[in-house]
Order: structure tokens, then sequence, then C-alpha cells
């Protein structure tokens, strides 16, 4: 089931219940094998250069997309809480502030994902194309949680 929600001007926020246990998501995040294969819209691959998952923990990559173009990201771990919370600071312009938070719904998972941007035009000039790109993603999502154990 798909969810938005502009909660502050200066937020993308997307959510989703999804069938599998917060355990499971919590995984396809932790373990870069399992990440690299899902971050991102449709077309994108990653290559990770350096992932260490803990708090302030760098986390260096290339997105490459379907034209061709490398997108070079650095972000740091800020908040990890196992199977709950994780925050993630993209320093790469444009900077921004993912707190992705997981809840047990039923046997199920409601995933939340809210942007915090620097500016409402920031924001605003991203808009058009992320939420979308987030949609993506979670459904990349879904797809490689059937591969985890």
């Amino acid at each position: 089931m798909k969810e938005k929600n502009e909660i502050d001007p200066q937020v993308i926020f997307n959510s989703r219940l999804i069938n599998a246990s917060p355990q499971k998501i919590f995984s396809a995040f932790s373990e870069p094998e399992h990440l690299q294969n899902w971050w991102g819209p449709n077309g994108f691959t990653n290559t990770f250069q350096e992932f260490n998952f803990s708090k302030d923990g760098v986390w260096n990559f290339v997105m490459h997309g379907p034209d061709g173009r490398d997108y070079i990201n650095k972000s740091i771990f800020r908040e990890i809480i196992k199977a709950k919370k994780i925050v993630i600071e993209h320093l790469n312009a444009p900077h921004f502030i993912l707190t992705v938070t997981l809840e047990e719904v039923e046997n199920k998972t409601r995933i939340s994902w809210s942007m915090l941007f620097d500016s409402v035009e920031t924001r605003n000039n991203v808009a058009a194309y992320v939420g979308d790109a987030n949609e993506q993603n979670f459904d990349r999502l879904e797809n490689e949680i059937t591969l985890i154990k």
C-alpha cells in the first residue's frame, strides 16, 4: 500500500506498508550486498566504496544512472536503532537528512521515509522527481526483501 503525506514544507515524506518484518527490512539496509541492489530509483545501480553501518559511520558510493551518468554520494549514518530507525545525513548537494522509521503493524512493517532539506526552495526544486523516485526505491526494496532469509 502506497502512502504520501507532506508534513513540513521542507520535507518530502513517503510511507508504505510492506509485507515483511522490521528485522528483514533493517537487514536490507544494514547488509551492503542487499542495499546496493535496491538503493535508488529504477534503472540505477550502485558501487560502494565505503560502507560503515554504525553511528557516525561513512557511506561513500556512486550511483550509476540508466543514462550512463555517475552520481557521487557521501553520507553519514547519524543514528541507528536496530529494526526501528536509521538517520542518514546526505552530504552532497542537495544536502538533506533522511530519517527512516520501521514500525511493526499486524505482522507487516510500515516504513516511513522523511527527507528534510535545508530550505523550502531546495525541497521544491527536487520534489517533482524525488517523491516518485522514493516510491521506486520502495518497490525495489520489496523485491530485494524476497532474497533475504
